[in-house]
């Protein structure tokens, strides 16, 4: 016959199989959208924006990325890598209102990928969050990753990158109005400070980590008290 005991060390071990289950499917599906690199970014210097995902539409296999370039952005050269084919369209200013990214093979879901985006952000949005709308296309299907959240509300199913605007550079400033602005902007692609694919791949989303981390905790703890309680009644 089982005892009251040995039920509850039975229950104690599946809440420990439930919190090791939601630490392994939270960070998963906070990877389920498409994010950006850096998140934040000064205004009036040239940005390198990197747009990346691992999944499908349905894990259906990703045909392309389609961005709208918001009109905080005044300048925009979309980063050729050799994977994709590039096409945009133009304002009546010149500047692209939309690029699109077409995968020379669809990307499998799965697969993490990348497309990337020189930008440059007007002054007068420091201090804002700027959305990139982003449809992604598959094989089969297409999400538009366009959603934007209120403050304080919980983040949409289909959330657009974001970025934040800081205050400008003062010593980008200086030096683009010496005359050596683009050349300054060429060179700033290329250090250290650009983030790169790799480091990309490495971005979570720090609230699923947290809550992942509380799931494992309390399925732990609650299997600890079991085996105490049993052992102190033996």
């Amino acid at each position: 016959m089982t005892t009251p005991v040995s039920r509850r060390t039975h229950l104690a071990a599946a809440g420990s199989l439930v919190g090791l289950a939601l630490a392994v499917a939270m960070p998963l599906a906070a990877s389920a959208h498409v994010g950006v690199s850096p998140d934040t970014a000064p205004a009036g210097t040239r940005t390198t924006l990197q747009f990346s995902f691992s999944h499908g539409c349905e894990d259906s296999p990703t045909m392309a990325l389609a961005v709208d370039i918001p009109d905080e952005v005044t300048t925009v050269t979309p980063v050729s890598t050799g994977e994709w084919t590039i096409a945009r369209d133009l304002g009546a200013d010149g500047v692209p209102t939309r690029v699109t990214f077409t995968a020379d093979e669809p990307v499998e879901s799965g697969l993490r990928a990348t497309v990337a985006l020189d930008v440059t952000f007007a002054e007068g949005s420091a201090g804002t969050s700027v959305a990139f709308p982003v449809e992604q296309r598959c094989v089969t299907g297409s999400t538009a990753w366009s959603e934007v959240a209120d403050a304080g509300d919980e983040e949409p199913a289909h959330p657009a990158p974001l970025v934040l605007v800081s205050a400008a550079d003062e010593s980008d400033a200086a030096t683009a109005s010496d005359g050596h602005g683009d050349a300054h902007s060429d060179s700033e692609s290329d250090t250290p400070s650009s983030t790169t694919a790799a480091e990309s791949a490495g971005v979570d989303d720090p609230v699923a980590r947290g809550l992942a981390a509380a799931s494992l905790a309390t399925g732990v703890a609650t299997l600890v008290v079991a085996i105490w309680r049993r052992r102190a009644r033996a």
